[in-house]
């Protein structure tokens, strides 16, 4: 399947999170026009099999998606030093434990997670959507999240499941 990153109504992302949460085996590779290194990452966290930029030559494009459907991880030449450079950010990074959120923040990752929008958010946690900008801010700088849709995406892979924390509570690397 080849699938654009960013599209009208929702966000590549969450429909690659939806693909493979459908078929884990399903072969999805990024088509678009962005090569920024947090787009890349977020893309393969989400499970990308593969990270092609639009402006492939079409011989190259069927040549790599060739190689997705034969099991390979296919990335734009023009992205290898951008995965290398956020790798190597990712290996400096501190492991990060859900103590280094503050109650407000983990409360906040939780509706993240349950896909509350900020206005649900606000009004179930008792605050103005504001202040839920504000504590977005702030956990997504903690976590490396780009956006709402990385911090879901990241808050699901690292123990929370329908907004609750399961397991044993790291947010981060392992």
């Amino acid at each position: 399947t080849l699938l654009d990153l960013y599209l009208k109504g929702s966000g590549g992302l969450e429909i690659l999170a939806a693909l493979k949460e459908e078929g884990p085996s399903r072969r999805v590779v990024m088509l678009t026009v962005s090569d920024a290194p947090e787009d890349l990452m977020a893309a393969i966290r989400a499970g990308a099999d593969g990270y092609l930029l639009k402006d492939t030559e079409p011989e190259e494009l069927l040549e790599r998606v060739r190689g997705a459907l034969e099991g390979r991880t296919v990335i734009s030449d023009a992205l290898t030093a951008a995965l290398a450079g956020a790798l190597r950010d990712d290996v400096r990074g501190e492991r990060r434990d859900v103590r280094d959120l503050t109650d407000r923040e983990l409360a906040v990752l939780r509706c993240v997670a349950g896909g509350q929008s900020k206005k649900v958010i606000a009004r179930n946690l008792s605050i103005t959507e504001g202040t839920v900008k504000v504590h977005l801010k702030s956990l997504m700088k903690k976590i490396a999240a780009g956006n709402r849709t990385q911090a879901a995406l990241w808050a699901r892979n690292h123990g929370f499941e329908n907004g609750r924390l399961m397991g044993n509570g790291h947010i981060g690397a392992a």
